[in-house]
């Protein structure tokens, strides 16, 4: 057979296969295909005469090129074929099917197909998903090129390669395709929980089970709350206490707080103690309150410590706390100063927290509102505020990604309760 080139799965449907005299077998309608190492290989077309389909296996097709498809077999020879769900259809599974444009960090559908022919056979070579895949499905493309140029631009050409492209579920007949699973880990939380929410909830799932518990605990935190809730209901215990165990605590708190109570119990009794205790701990405060802002994930040392013991102290401990701007000095558990970053690395190495921290602290308690809570931060130009109780107590500090939340609210307010 020929060498064609590159195709388009579109340009080629509907166009009549002739057999070795000339007559047609049948209307080209689609392409079985197959695994192929390493694109995915055309094994059959799928022919289509008087509303009943015909298989036409690859070796016996002669000529196929843009203008002309051919058999090497008679009319007689070609079986009746009724395709199964178990096997992977260009048009019936690739066609009109979501896709993620790591470029663009979003849902796109592919539009085409575009094969390539390599040693006599046909590969699928990567997916159209532009404006140029629906143009030439309407059959326009060409004029459209025209119009586009008589405007002084030119028509963009939009194709992801087959090799960045990849099943979600193995199941063909509900065949749902991603970029690999390193690539998505690659994006920013927020666009990776925009891509997502764009996917119909079980293709969203699947997604989310194929990324690193870490990644997952980053990005489920900018969904809107019921779909986290959903998401996280909807995985096993055992892979969800780990997003949970590595989410901040009152992240992890405002999703525990939406869950029905028994899985929010279930996973309470799966994750780590510490954590469960810390995630409780929060979740016993109102949502709108400063005790329902806060974080109880901050660091903390002694009065009498050294710069030098700080910052190698400081080297270990902020691996495990999401936000740190400043160092918070507590006696017996009393906050007593508080010691910036910069003014922590420029100090000397001998000189004490006692003898550097600041004093005159600003500071809320737990039952305050939350637009006291933004207020206060605003007034002050704070990066976070301390949470205390009455005794002095540090319990928490509010960030100023909380209190963004707060000016900003998402459609959907977090709910939170007490489990």
């Amino acid at each position: 057979m020929p060498l064609f080139g590159e195709l388009f799965v579109s340009d080629l449907l509907k166009k009549p296969v002739l057999d070795p005299q000339g007559d047609e077998l049948g209307r080209l309608k689609d392409f079985v295909v197959i695994k192929g190492d390493p694109l995915p290989l055309v094994s059959a077309l799928i022919l289509e005469e008087k509303k009943k389909q015909y298989c036409l296996e690859w070796e016996n097709v002669g000529i196929f090129n843009k203008r002309i498809i051919s058999s090497k077999v008679y009319s007689p020879k070609v079986e009746p074929y009724d395709p199964a769900d178990d096997i992977l259809l260009i048009v019936r599974d690739i066609f009109d099917k979501q896709i993620v444009d790591a470029n663009g960090a979003k849902v796109v559908r592919v539009n085409d197909v575009k094969l390539e022919g390599e040693s006599n056979n046909a590969r699928i070579i990567g997916v159209d998903v532009g404006i140029r895949g629906i143009l030439r499905r309407l059959g326009v493309e060409r004029r459209s090129e025209k119009f586009y140029h008589f405007l002084g631009k030119t028509l963009p050409h939009s194709i992801i390669r087959w090799s960045y492209i990849q099943p979600l579920e193995p199941r063909l007949s509900t065949l749902s395709l991603i970029i690999p699973r390193q690539m998505i880990s690659a994006l920013h939380p927020a666009d990776i929980a925009d891509i997502i929410r764009t996917l119909p909830h079980e293709q969203g799932l699947a997604l989310l089970k194929g990324l690193d518990p870490n990644v997952a605990a980053e990005a489920l935190p900018e969904l809107d709350p019921d779909i986290q809730t959903a998401m996280i209901a909807s995985l096993d215990k055992d892979y969800a206490s780990e997003i949970v165990e590595r989410m901040p605590p009152d992240e992890a708190a405002d999703l525990i707080g939406d869950l029905e109570t028994e899985k929010a119990q279930e996973l309470l009794e799966s994750i780590e103690k510490e954590e469960a205790e810390d995630i409780q701990e929060l979740l016993a405060h109102e949502e709108d309150t400063a005790g329902g802002l806060m974080t109880n994930e901050f660091i903390a040392y002694p009065p009498d410590m050294t710069v030098h013991d700080a910052i190698e102290r400081f080297r270990l401990d902020a691996h495990e706390v999401e936000s740190v701007y400043y160092i918070y000095v507590v006696d017996n558990e009393k906050l007593v100063g508080v010691v910036s970053l910069r003014d922590l690395i420029l100090s000397s190495p001998q000189v004490t927290l006692a003898e550097l921290m600041t004093t005159k602290l600003k500071t809320v308690t737990p039952d305050q509102s939350q637009q006291a809570v933004a207020a206060t931060i605003s007034k002050y130009n704070l990066l976070t505020i301390p949470v205390i109780d009455e005794e002095e107590i540090l319990l928490g500090i509010v960030t100023t990604d909380d209190i963004i939340d707060i000016l900003l609210p998402p459609a959907s307010r977090k709910k939170r309760r007490s489990v």
